[in-house]
């Protein structure tokens, strides 16, 4: 028994034989490897044979199976409307003509009358490269035949244009194999009005420049989708999830303004072309009309203009100025042999160029607009009353400068209304000196001048790298109080401009104040936004006056903004005329900011011309015609009556102008008087050569053969109304 249970534990511990991998097993392995490597090699080889010689064949199925089982349907991109619901910017439907040669070629009977349906409907189409298509590609499944130019784009077209087609179609049940891709269009109804506020769009709904650009989210919608699946019975069954449309963007811009605006300043064009130089009238010229309550824009617009739906088209860069490939200006013009030298990079930058909106993107100094905000510094700051009495002699010295007054010979006893109504640069330098330089610097920036207004438009400047802050030395504080040595834009200006005649209050500025979906459903309705309060009431009331002499105040006609009063109204405002860089080139920018009416603002309105197309370019009469003749047409549209005494002269202008706007309304060429008629419109007052108060220059005498005053001492030509020397050499700084 022991001897058994011995075996028994000796057969428990002995180990089963170990199996190993042998030579034979190896080879086999290998030979299994080389097997499976050689299969993927060839897998590889039959996948790029398939890419290269059956790549567009599987592109068309699959394109065939999203035409007829998974469809993209388009969204429509919402409109843009003026302030009265009439379209600026709409989409339209439009139609790919794409033919499936495998439809076509499935049965014989079908054909002879595809093709003749074809050829009666679509005469522009080549058959003959059809056929063609047909007979080598029976397999095709989407083919496109029309296009539009040499760049291959589709063409893209309407419903009229496809109807016939589809009523034969209708009617014979054997034209089969053809179809129509379903687009939308952008299309703008006004062509060239307000191109610079809408912008426009590319590829895929993407929107560039002005509205286009700043809401294009709001304004594209979300795409569809048509799903196709087989039952079980193969019976083919559709699946739709329709597109959601793009909302209405409700502009409060209105086109009757924006019209006149956009008349007057093609107008200006016209009558200055070509005069020194080849080129336009201004390198820029730009308007701005705003509600002063609310910050509406309702007009904006810079000469040159651009047709939205031939945004490419050369012509209108024909007279511009050309810049370089860094967008700076060179101080040529482009021309037609200019535009034939160039490559495609540098035509592209002309066309940025042209398509960027002045009035929001391009800085400058302000010049003597920006008086009125130094005087209100120095209210608001308690630096001065209102009563002072300054002596101007000229110029004064300030940081080792030489600084001057536009008048040479000096303005006399300045008051503060008159420093604005005269345009007195030396009265604002004592006057920033009294505010010093960490206020004016502070203010600045209440005005919100080198900030972003916001503006919702695509392109806004920003400027505060172009200011100086309260380090600034002495000379550069004297200039900056008159508007020069800092840059604004022109959105900045009429907008901080507002809240000083509206009583302080800083409204955001913008262009859109409703959004709505297709069906008209309000979506948001923008309000009003108040920002800040720049001025009190009494610095307004203050200003409100102040402006209001510079164009209305009768005795010594020295008054700087005169010619920009239409015929019948009370206005305020004021000139400015600023020396670009590098000084003494001769060559300015100059402007007019006001507001009507002068007893209750409701509108600003400011006009830039950048150096005008003119032998003496420092003439703010550029500005102030411009500004005369918009608000003659707007100010009666606007149902803001007259309330000053009509001359003669004015009763016969005004009806000359009504006779040529009901005999032209609409065309930009009617009949109007220019600007020298313009500033020849004042009531009939005299000047008065001497009396109390009057500058020292008010007593030289008149040389009868020009009509020029004479200064006795140097024999310098001053202009008999301002005192301002002929030579055109404006507010300087000498060493």
């Amino acid at each position: 028994m022991r001897k058994q249970n011995e075996t028994a534990s000796v057969k428990e511990v002995r180990k089963p034989k170990e199996k190993k991998f042998t030579f034979s097993m190896q080879k086999k392995l290998a030979v299994l490897f080389f097997i499976i490597l050689l299969a993927f090699a060839g897998l590889c080889v039959r996948l790029i044979w398939l890419t290269q010689e059956k790549g567009t064949q599987y592109t068309k199925q699959i394109l065939s199976q999203q035409a007829y089982d998974s469809t993209t349907l388009p969204f429509r991109r919402g409109d843009i409307v003026d302030s009265n619901g009439i379209k600026l910017a709409v989409s339209e439907k439009v139609y790919n003509l794409v033919i499936d040669a495998k439809v076509i070629m499935y049965r014989d009977s079908y054909y002879e009358p595809t093709m003749q349906a074809l050829e009666q409907n679509f005469p522009e189409l080549d058959m003959k490269a059809v056929t063609e298509h047909i007979r080598n590609n029976p397999e095709s499944s989407y083919y496109i035949p029309l296009k539009k130019d040499s760049t291959d784009k589709m063409k893209q077209l309407t419903y009229e244009e496809i109807s016939g087609f589809q009523a034969a179609a209708a009617e014979n049940t054997k034209i089969r194999g053809v179809w129509f891709e379903e687009e939308y269009k952008r299309i703008y109804p006004m062509g060239t009005l307000a191109c610079d506020v809408i912008g426009f769009t590319g590829k895929d709904n993407v929107g560039f420049n002005g509205l286009e650009e700043f809401y294009n989210e709001t304004l594209n919608g979300t795409t569809g989708r048509e799903f196709g699946y087989l039952t079980e019975d193969t019976t083919l069954e559709r699946t739709i999830k329709p597109a959601v449309d793009g909302y209405t963007i409700h502009s409060t811009i209105d086109v009757n303004i924006q019209s006149i605006v956009e008349k007057y300043l093609t107008q200006f064009n016209e009558e200055n072309k070509n005069k020194v130089r080849s080129g336009n009238g201004a390198e820029n010229v730009g308007c701005v009309i705003q509600e002063v309550d609310t910050g509406n824009i309702l007009a904006m617009a810079s000469y040159p203009f651009y047709d939205l739906n031939d945004m490419w088209n050369e012509d209108a860069l024909i007279g511009s100025v050309l810049v370089n490939e860094v967008g700076r200006r060179t101080g040529s013009y482009i021309t037609h042999d200019a535009l034939a030298s160039m490559d495609s990079e540098m035509r592209s930058l002309q066309f940025n160029n042209l398509w960027k909106n002045f009035c929001i993107s391009d800085t400058y100094e302000p010049g003597s607009t920006a008086k009125p905000f130094t005087v209100a510094m120095a209210l608001e700051t308690g630096s001065i009353t209102g009563n002072e009495v300054y002596t101007c002699n000229g110029s004064l010295q300030r940081g080792g400068h030489t600084i001057r007054c536009h008048t040479r010979s000096g303005d006399g006893a300045v008051t503060v209304q008159n420093s604005i109504a005269w345009s007195c640069n030396v009265a604002l330098m004592y006057m920033a000196e009294a505010v010093g330089k960490s206020d004016f610097s502070e203010f600045q920036e209440i005005f919100n001048f080198g900030l972003k207004t916001n503006v919702d438009l695509a392109g806004e400047a920003r400027t505060v790298g172009l200011l100086y802050d309260e380090n600034m030395g002495d000379a550069d504080l004297a200039t900056n109080s008159f508007g020069q040595n800092f840059n604004v834009t022109m959105i900045q200006m009429i907008t901080g401009f507002s809240s000083l005649i509206n009583g302080g209050y800083y409204y955001e500025p913008h262009l859109v104040d409703k959004i709505t979906t297709s069906s008209g459903a309000v979506v948001e309705n923008i309000e009003p936004r108040v920002l800040k309060r720049t001025v009190s009431e009494s610095t307004s009331d203050k200003l409100i006056q102040y402006c209001t002499a510079t164009v209305m105040e009768s005795g010594g006609d020295r008054r700087t903004g005169k010619t920009a009063r239409p015929a019948g109204y009370a206005i305020g405002g004021k000139t400015g005329t600023a020396q670009t860089l590098p000084r003494g080139n001769e060559e300015y920018v100059v402007s007019f900011m006001g507001f009507a009416p002068a007893d209750d603002p409701q509108i600003a309105i400011y006009v830039v011309v950048d150096r005008p197309n003119a032998q003496k370019q420092d003439d703010a009469k550029f500005a102030t015609g411009i500004v005369r003749n918009v608000l003659t047409e707007v100010l009666p549209y606007l149902n803001i009556y007259m309330t000053e005494e009509l001359s003669e002269k004015e009763i016969a202008e005004l009806e000359e102008r009504q006779l040529a706007i009901t005999n032209q309304y609409g065309s930009p060429d009617g009949e109007t008087t220019t600007d020298d008629e313009a500033s020849k419109g004042d009531d009939e007052e005299t000047v008065s050569d001497s009396g109390a108060g009057n500058p020292p220059w008010m007593s030289f005498p008149i040389d009868q053969e020009t009509g020029y005053r004479v200064d006795p001492e140097t024999g310098e030509q001053l202009d008999p109304d301002t005192g301002w020397p002929i030579s055109g050499d404006y507010p300087a700084i000498t060493e």
